[in-house]
């Protein structure tokens, strides 16, 4: 058995990790760790995590992460690099936050404010690159990887074909996205009770001010093998989890429906995560919850010459936990699909 550690295991996206870990038929969880909540239990904090409930919550430090196979970093952004420059190269490292993610140091100092901690093998194995192949082949048998943002997640997947296969152009790329609360943490934040946010929506990080941009810009300028930029306006919805995601790109000339949905199908024909739906049928936030799936559907606007692609995905799971598991069998030569399901909840 692969053992493994948690860090942040109080949080949304460290409760969701550890629902998949324990399922996972390879993986046995040990030590896990948190802030505030060192020295509680974690069932005082994951209810739903029975199996587990008596785990005691230790203090974040290299100390009590050490002597496993497996440690994630399900931490606030810029908490996770100090503790990961720490932690010794016996373990593989998965960090979920954003700290690894960016190759360019000056995006991160614009976005984030703080010293870059570096760039890990980026952990979107279906991300299509303008070579053809795909960001998978980094993975296999990485000791470090950076987990991709929930919102970079959907946006990457949505119009990477694309762009790879030159059907759209990467020069006026519209994203606009819904996303449930938990994409905002844990920690209590006025605008995020219940009472402000049941019945309403509201954009968020709008002038493109958001910190996934760069991710984004990143992803699609690799897809593309040029320079993309992204108009981005993020959007709170009334729910707890998902995130539906419309983005637009100009079509290239000539390319009709067809051609669109066949660099799609290219794509995407053989992955187990990402599924693009019959023509006719739309993404829905619902069909993704506690699934590793991503559901697209692309259109032409013949009208504009846009091409227009909806993604929808579980931002906890595909958007996050999900996905550091997905890496994890990679880079550990498991089955990529191992402890993983493409069964959503419903209703």
């Amino acid at each position: 058995m692969v053992t493994v550690a948690v860090a942040g295991a109080s949080g949304y996206a460290g409760g969701e990790l550890l629902r998949l870990l324990s399922g996972h038929p390879d993986i046995e969880v040990g030590a896990v760790t948190g802030h505030s909540s060192a020295g509680s239990r974690l069932g005082e904090h994951q209810g739903h995590l029975l199996p587990l409930a008596d785990h005691e919550i230790l203090p974040t430090s290299a100390e009590n992460l050490a002597g496993h196979d497996v440690v994630y970093l399900a931490l606030p952004h810029g908490a996770s690099g100090p503790i990961a420059a720490e932690l010794g190269d016996a373990a593989v490292v998965i960090d979920l936050a954003a700290d690894h993610r960016l190759a360019d140091a000056a995006a991160w100092t614009e976005f984030y404010g703080s010293d870059h901690a570096g760039s890990w093998p980026y952990g979107l194995p279906e991300l299509v690159l303008s070579d053809g192949a795909k960001q998978r082949e980094a993975l296999v048998g990485a000791r470090r990887v950076a987990v991709p943002g929930c919102y970079p997640t959907s946006v990457s997947l949505a119009l990477a074909p694309g762009l790879a296969e030159g059907v759209i152009s990467g020069g006026d790329v519209v994203v606009v996205a819904a996303s449930g609360t938990t994409g905002a943490g844990k920690s209590v934040k006025p605008h995020l009770l219940g009472s402000e946010v049941m019945g309403s929506m509201s954009p968020y990080g709008v002038g493109g001010l958001h910190r996934h941009t760069p991710e984004m810009e990143q992803n699609l300028s690799a897809a593309a093998g040029s320079d993309v930029r992204v108009s981005f306006t993020p959007t709170l919805a009334p729910m707890a989890r998902g995130i539906l995601a419309t983005a637009t790109a100009r079509a290239a000339d000539g390319v009709g429906p067809d051609d669109l949905r066949a660099a799609w199908e290219k794509a995407y024909a053989d992955e187990p995560f990402v599924h693009l739906l019959p023509e006719g049928t739309w993404p829905r936030t619902a069909d993704t919850l506690g699934a590793n799936t991503l559901h697209l559907q692309v259109a032409l606007d013949r009208r504009t010459g846009r091409a227009i692609v909806v993604a929808a995905v579980d931002n906890l799971t595909k958007g996050t936990a999900g996905a550091a598991v997905q890496c994890t069998n990679l880079a550990l030569g498991l089955p990529e699909t191992a402890g993983l399901t493409t069964i959503g909840l419903a209703p």
